[in-house]
């Protein structure tokens, strides 16, 4: 039951993460660097330290008393998260939500889900976990090529004029490449999260210490948070206010009618909250994974966002036109993704 449980949970999480990206296009008027680096104050700052501090007993001591050098890793790796996290929003913006998720969100399954294990130089085929972790990682990731296929059978079948109906600045090699580079840097953040065993400590330590001062095992991920997403945002801040300048957009922020502004501001603030409530959920469903697999819950989010960004995508009329072949295929991809994450039950 426990095992239902966590993938109920994640799921949640993976709903919101797949949905944050909607009410980011009823923004108006508003430069991409502009409302990416508002929603990110959301997610990345004010929803940690309010879902943290509801959670968390003495969250500032929790915060204080954890090891520095722990504090640091965590930030320098939310920070290398913090440049897939950009770059995620442009594979979305040439690709599409289902296929720009897919694809970033495949590689971003695989290398957070084995690279911590493989560096620390764990023997992932010398015992039950360690060959269901590598089994549900690799129909996971059938599944992210079954995707992938599916949308590049779509893009040939579609005109250029449906493409750019369904995505404006649709653009393949361009989006392909900077989707792949967003998922191994959005990696960083599960290392962030757990460190590496045996080399080096991050949010693993952080996470010990809340629950040494009596944090739910639920929530003891929660202040984790408050330092990944820190060094995630800093990254983010740099990179938008070094584009306000270049492009001339500075003006965004105070030339827009005072409805169209807090129009922005309420979009933004949605879909930050949301894309947060992903790992609030996942912090949830990871405590309840079974002993030996909880490096695979990464895994799991990751499938669950690539299966709602798709059942978005075709709700925004992304796979409109693209004939029964694609539809099919994607169907078969999204199969494997549910597949893939109940390799937990075994």
């Amino acid at each position: 039951m426990s095992s239902l449980s966590s993938i109920l949970l994640i799921a949640m999480g993976s709903l919101c993460a797949a949905s944050f990206y909607v009410p980011i296009n009823k923004i108006k008027q508003w430069s991409w660097e502009s409302y990416w680096v508002i929603q990110g104050v959301a997610s990345w700052i004010i929803a940690p330290w309010i879902f943290a501090y509801f959670t968390v007993p003495n969250l500032m001591q929790v915060l204080s008393s954890s090891p520095s050098s722990a504090i640091i890793n965590t930030m320098i790796f939310g920070a290398l998260w913090g440049v897939g996290g950009l770059t995620f929003g442009l594979s979305m913006r040439f690709l599409g939500v289902a296929m720009g998720q897919s694809i970033s969100l495949g590689f971003c399954a695989a290398f957070g889900t084995l690279a911590a294990p493989i560096i620390s130089g764990s023997n992932l085929f010398s015992s039950h976990e360690g060959i269901m972790i590598l089994s549900g990682v690799s129909i996971c990731i059938a599944g992210i090529a079954v995707v992938g296929y599916a949308g590049a059978i779509r893009s040939k079948n579609l005109s250029q004029k449906e493409r750019a109906n369904a995505i404006k600045d649709f653009a393949l090699k361009k989006g392909l490449l900077i989707a792949i580079f967003a998922g191994v840097m959005s990696a960083c953040f599960s290392i962030g999260l757990t460190g590496i065993s045996g080399v080096m400590d991050a949010g693993n330590k952080i996470n010990d210490t809340a629950k040494i001062y009596g944090t739910d095992p639920l929530f003891a991920s929660n202040p984790v948070y408050i330092i990944v997403m820190l060094g995630g945002f800093l990254t983010n801040f740099v990179y938008c206010m070094y584009l306000n300048y270049s492009n001339r957009t500075f003006s965004d922020y105070f030339s827009l009618p005072a409805s169209t502004l807090i129009n922005n501001l309420f979009f933004c603030f949605l879909g930050g909250t949301l894309w947060y409530l992903q790992f609030f959920f996942f912090g949830m469903g990871q405590s309840k994974l079974p002993f030996g697999m909880a490096a695979f819950g990464w895994s799991i989010l990751m499938a669950l966002n690539i299966l709602f960004s798709n059942i978005w995508g075709i709700i925004l009329s992304e796979w409109r036109g693209s004939g029964k072949r694609s539809v099919s295929t994607l169907v078969l991809g999204l199969f494997l993704l549910i597949l893939s994450t109940f390799v937990i039950k075994l």
